[in-house]
């Protein structure tokens, strides 16, 4: 996944001012309630491993699992490279999946009769035919449990929402190490000057980014001292409450991580949003500002459809329906 750079650094310089080292702006203390997150540990039969993973009711109640950009990601993410899902753009209504080698064998003659035939069944005339190639060889969510399971306690234990641990890991470097073409590097794909900020080794003989343990506290740093704090920041200027446990906030501070809190603030400004709910992330799926465009957009939808994969995973673990290799 292609990353943003954050806007530094006036806006760090403000958040490091405002917040204090190792504190949870969200007002959630772990040590006053474990579940307050809604940290869950998981028995795996047959084995001594303990998952520790943090559980989402709201995808379920806010029928996010039903839509139409959810099921287009939760594909994706699920087929292979020589597989295409053609669907229509911008409502990701999936047309048809077919294998990229019988596409690729067809005349230009018959692709083009094909793709009208698909047109057809666009939800209206401003959408039109696309498609991409399956993705799960990068969405590897299965191979990042392992992970997750480290990451979300290193959060719980540094009092920062372990929440951003697992979808952060499910959708930027899942299950492997991997620069983006930006030179964000490691599990939390941190740019190099954040991480040196929030107390990486970085030089030519070390890169500390690869670390998960050292990125995952430099991952805390700054979703506290700068995420966070700017999410509720920009909610302020449009007077809306926060509740730092609400899938619609979380995905906002997604965005920031992600995106920037500039370009999240030039996107709202769009959307001038009057009430804290999913229609605010929503609306985000269809709005461009600055640098806020179509990877930005996509964001919080993977982070939506990995949630819910790792969901049908972890359920499968512990009924004894599928295997994981893990080591204590």
């Amino acid at each position: 996944m292609r990353r943003l750079p954050l806007f530094f650094p006036l806006f760090l310089l403000l958040a490091v001012l405002a917040i204090p080292v190792g504190g949870n702006s969200g007002g959630i203390h772990p040590s006053d309630n474990p579940s307050a997150y809604g940290l869950k540990r998981k028995n795996i039969p047959g084995t001594s491993v303990a998952l520790h993973v943090v559980e989402c009711p709201e995808l379920y109640t806010e029928g996010l699992d039903t839509l139409a950009k959810t099921r287009f990601w939760r594909t994706l993410v699920k087929t292979g490279k020589d597989t295409l899902i053609f669907y229509g753009f911008p409502s990701r209504n999936i047309l048809s999946v077919r294998t990229a080698d019988h596409w690729d064998s067809l005349s230009g003659e018959m692709k083009n009769c094909a793709l009208d035939s698909l047109k057809e069944r666009l939800a209206s005339n401003d959408e039109k035919v696309s498609y991409m190639r399956g993705r799960n060889y990068f969405y590897n969510v299965k191979a990042v449990v392992p992970q997750i399971n480290r990451a979300v306690q290193i959060f719980e234990e540094h009092q920062t929402d372990p929440f951003y641990a697992q979808a952060i890991l499910l959708i930027e470097s899942p299950g492997r190490l991997q620069k983006s073409t930006v030179g964000a590097y490691g599990p939390f794909q941190l740019m190099k000057s954040v991480g040196k900020q929030f107390g990486l080794k970085i030089n030519s003989r070390i890169d500390e980014r690869a670390d998960l343990d050292k990125s995952a506290l430099a991952a805390t740093r700054l979703i506290n001292r700068v995420c966070i704090p700017y999410a509720n920041s920009l909610l302020a200027r449009y007077n809306i409450a926060v509740c730092p446990t609400d899938l619609w906030y979380r995905l906002l501070v997604l965005h920031i991580y992600h995106a920037g809190a500039g370009n999240v603030s030039r996107a709202l400004a769009l959307i001038q949003p009057e009430t804290g709910n999913m229609d605010i992330i929503k609306r985000l799926w269809h709005t461009s500002a600055g640098g806020f465009r179509n990877a930005s957009q996509n964001y919080s939808q993977i982070a939506i459809a990995t949630l819910l994969e790792l969901d049908e995973h972890v359920n499968n673990l512990e009924k004894g329906y599928a295997t994981m290799s893990y080591e204590e």
